[in-house]
């Protein structure tokens, strides 16, 4: 796969005011890597020679919302837009904004931090089976990979596939070998999969109000079948129209939950979520 550049509106500032060009990090920071951008005349020559206009840079900076990224000779946003809208967000690392709905916390912690509390909530060991039921931008399945756990992850939306190809963050999805990617809905995946072949359930589904049969006792019941006796399961909840309505998602999960069979049902505030498990064999 060819290098891409990245750049944001801070990055395109950065360009705009330097003299004859400037070391940038153009991988959104998920390195510390600088490289040089030229300047000659009103173009800026990024480091595979494509030139860029000083027109296109200064449309950049004053777009605070977006990712943009150069390769192939051109620039491009970072940007789907088919049913729904769909882009990449320059947080640190990113997250995807979709019809404009962010789908990781970026107010109290950043996505890696959200993503780490998640994680934790269920500590995935060397040697063990995640799955990962909504990968969005991976980060969970990457996260879960890095601890030493084999991780299959399951997405539905092709948009969403496609930008965490593009984005530098989610690299290692694809490259790292310990993930498995299927495209898919998992309330219909998760069927297929055998009994008890997972140590461990990360469950992260978008809001109740778009995916309301992965908050149902049903799939419940199927993620409790696939787990292995012992097993681990997080669910993402977060509270929303609980300061409001006086609504508790939570609670109705939790129900839900033993229902299904679980135990040690417990909410991890840190995390926004639930922890539950399956009962050890005797």
């Amino acid at each position: 796969m060819e290098e891409l550049y990245f750049l944001t509106a801070r990055d395109a500032r950065r360009l705009l005011f330097a003299k004859g060009g400037a070391k940038l990090n153009l991988d959104l920071r998920k390195t510390n890597r600088t490289l040089e951008v030229k300047l000659e005349g009103d173009e800026f020559i990024f480091p595979d020679g494509t030139r860029v206009g000083r027109d296109v840079i200064e449309r950049i900076a004053r777009d605070e919302g977006s990712v943009y990224f150069v390769g192939g000779g051109g620039v491009y946003k970072a940007a789907i837009a088919g049913e729904g809208f769909y882009k990449l967000v320059p947080t640190i690392p990113p997250t995807i904004e979709i019809n404009g709905i962010r789908m990781h916390r970026t107010k109290e912690v950043n996505p890696l931090q959200d993503t780490r509390n998640k994680v934790n909530a269920v500590k995935p060991r060397e040697g063990e089976t995640v799955l990962d039921t909504c990968m969005g931008l991976g980060y969970t399945a990457i996260e879960a990979s890095k601890r030493g756990a084999y991780v299959i992850t399951i997405e539905k939306d092709p948009n969403v596939i496609e930008l965490a190809r593009i984005n530098p963050w989610s690299r290692e999805l694809f490259t790292g070998g310990k993930i498995q990617v299927i495209q898919g809905d998992a309330f219909e995946v998760v069927k297929k999969f055998n009994d008890e072949s997972f140590d461990v359930v990360i469950h992260d589904p978008p809001r109740f109000s778009l995916a309301g049969q992965l908050y149902s006792e049903v799939f419940y019941r199927e993620l409790f079948r696939v787990l292995k006796p012992g097993g681990r399961l997080f669910h993402y909840v977060g509270n929303p129209g609980k300061k409001y309505r006086r609504k508790d998602l939570q609670k109705g999960v939790m129900e839900r939950l033993r229902k299904a069979g679980f135990v040690g049902v417990r909410r991890v505030e840190e995390a926004l979520g639930v922890v539950a498990r399956k009962v050890e064999k005797s």
